[in-house]
């Protein structure tokens, strides 16, 4: 992984950190939300950052900061196929 590579993985965590904290902890985000956050471009070039942005959120899964949801239910990060929330991690 390159240094700009890491770059554009803290500022995705960073992204999906304050995007959620702006919009309260009842609402969720989807991941390019963070994405068009972080690309610097006026075009879809945001789209690139997509799987970034969910490895992103996946990360935080893992730091217990967020939850990635299906349907309104937390899932694995690792088994979510097709569209995802991102959302504050709720107590259980």
């Amino acid at each position: 992984m390159t240094d700009s590579e890491r770059r554009t993985d803290r500022r995705l965590e960073r992204a999906i950190l304050e995007l959620l904290e702006r919009r309260g902890p009842t609402t969720s985000i989807c991941p390019s939300d963070a994405a068009r956050a972080v690309y610097e471009g006026d075009d879809d070039g945001w789209r690139a950052l997509m799987e970034p942005a969910r490895r992103a959120a996946g990360r935080l899964v893992a730091a217990g900061d967020v939850e990635i949801t299906q349907g309104g239910r937390p899932v694995d990060p690792t088994e979510a196929r097709g569209p995802i929330r991102i959302r504050i991690r709720r107590p259980h």
